[in-house]
């Protein structure tokens, strides 16, 4: 509903200009700058559309693995009821900047963990790969964050982008071509009025030498 109303208020903002040569060419400008940004803009659209489905096809990836390893994870619970929770912690989790059709977007570069010493020989035999699958299971997770951040990102920017094609096509470029119209036709009809009055006092002036 908000994104209607602003589209609707947009659509009503009238372009100030004089009835003079010197606003029509600064409109003239303004209008060719435009027309030229539009297809840029276009494609930047498009791009961002593509990278933002990427990022979502990679989430939903990332969730289904993330789901499969907390299954596996289930399957041991009485046996993870002996873990030590204090074995495996978090130590750094290093990101990346990766610009995306401008956008600078996360990336994971890596994660250290902290595995605390302890006795191979006394502790359970699958503790070993208890703790390789909470790894994989703890990157999995933060690597799905890290993914719906670069999502969020990506498709904030593509609705900026989408707006400002709409302000350019819908709103500005059409107010000023109608504004540069206007213009003209104004400087037409004055130029016409004025030869119109030129040859009236012409005709006039002839006319009393002929008398």
């Amino acid at each position: 509903m908000r994104l209607k109303t602003s589209n609707q208020q947009l659509i009503k903002m009238a372009i100030k200009f004089q009835y003079n040569k010197t606003s029509l060419q600064a409109l003239e400008k303004q209008l060719k700058v435009r027309v030229r940004a539009l297809p840029t803009i276009k494609n930047k659209e498009s791009a961002l559309r593509i990278e933002v489905k990427k990022a979502k096809d990679e989430a939903k990836r990332l969730d289904l693995e993330l789901d499969q390893k907390i299954r596996s994870y289930e399957r041991m619970v009485e046996l993870w009821g002996e873990f030590d929770e204090h074995l495996i912690s978090i130590e750094d989790v290093k990101l990346d900047i990766k610009k995306i059709a401008g956008v600078k977007t996360p990336v994971l570069s890596g994660i250290d963990f902290f595995v605390a010493e302890f006795s191979v020989f006394n502790a359970p035999k699958w503790f070993l790969g208890g703790i390789e699958l909470l790894k994989e299971t703890i990157s999995l997770a933060i690597e799905r964050e890290v993914f719906s951040r670069k999502m969020e990102l990506l498709d904030y920017a593509r609705k900026k982008t989408t707006q400002k094609v709409n302000l350019f096509e819908k709103v500005q470029i059409p107010g000023y071509e109608e504004a540069i119209l206007k213009i003209k036709r104004f400087m037409e009809d004055e130029d016409n009025l004025s030869k119109s009055a030129q040859k009236i006092v012409k005709t006039r002036q002839q006319e009393e030498i002929i008398q």
